[in-house]
């Protein structure tokens, strides 16, 4: 049997219907709300011959928990993609591969901005371990802004496994955590490089940083000890995209 899932908000929606048109079985506008953003989504639709059904806010207050911005997509979820993936995505890449793994961040609102922060940044795939990582469901799609729909998203089963499978192919993997000298401003990002960041309170798994090549703090200079986990994964990846526009000039 198909599953569907609720994706909403002017972003992700808006992305679903450039990228994943035929997916959509039914869109769902509140009734009154033209405003341009709503006028340049529905001109959109028209474009992919989708029709909309002109709804209640209350309806659609309804049908999703967060804000929808007056637009709900039905749509048919794709498969998760998986070990199985990660080959052909990875010889996908042009040029010195610039990923993300993300290890043990359980809420969707995190996994929604590490996603939306991956894809600003020119990440060519994340990847989060099967068990005890966020589910890519509505609220994450929402928060990331339409970035679910354009950066893939590799769930694997031994994320150990697959750290070791990218070390044999030649990608440095540097993980982030706070008990060490090194800063994230003093590494070397410019090559194949796979960021690692872990779970808010406990940091990565024991056996996730023993598999890095290299660890690295982000320098706190307040009271704060520690930031969000994407927080912490902007200021990474944007590291690591200075470093790489710097090789490329």
């Amino acid at each position: 049997m198909q599953e569907f899932d609720y994706i909403f908000g002017i972003h992700a929606v808006s992305t679903l219907l450039k990228r994943r048109p035929k997916d959509i079985s039914r869109l769902l506008i509140a009734r009154g709300r033209r405003d341009p953003r709503m006028q340049e989504l529905m001109q959109l639709a028209q474009s992919k011959h989708l029709r909309w059904e002109e709804t209640t806010k209350e309806e659609l207050d309804r049908l999703v928990e967060g804000v929808h911005q007056g637009v709900v997509a039905c749509c048919e979820l794709t498969p998760e993609k998986g070990e199985g993936d990660l080959v052909d995505l990875l010889d996908a890449i042009e040029g010195p591969p610039f990923l993300l793994v993300l290890d043990g961040v359980t809420d969707p609102h995190n996994l929604g901005a590490c996603l939306r922060t991956a894809d600003a940044a020119g990440v060519h795939l994340v990847i989060v371990p099967k068990d005890k990582s966020a589910p890519l469901n509505a609220t994450a799609r929402k928060v990331a802004c339409g970035a679910a729909d354009a950066v893939p998203v590799v769930r694997v089963t031994n994320l150990a496994r697959t750290l070791r499978e990218l070390q044999e192919r030649g990608i440095w993997l540097v993980g982030t955590t706070g008990d060490v000298e090194a800063t994230i401003y003093e590494v070397d990002l410019k090559g194949p490089l796979a960021l690692v960041m872990g779970a808010e309170e406990k940091g990565m798994r024991r056996l996730t940083r023993e598999h890095c090549d290299l660890l690295a703090q982000i320098p706190m200079h307040g009271e704060v000890s520690s930031l969000n986990v994407s927080v912490a994964t902007g200021v990474c990846l944007f590291e690591a995209v200075r470093q790489r526009r710097g090789m490329q000039s």
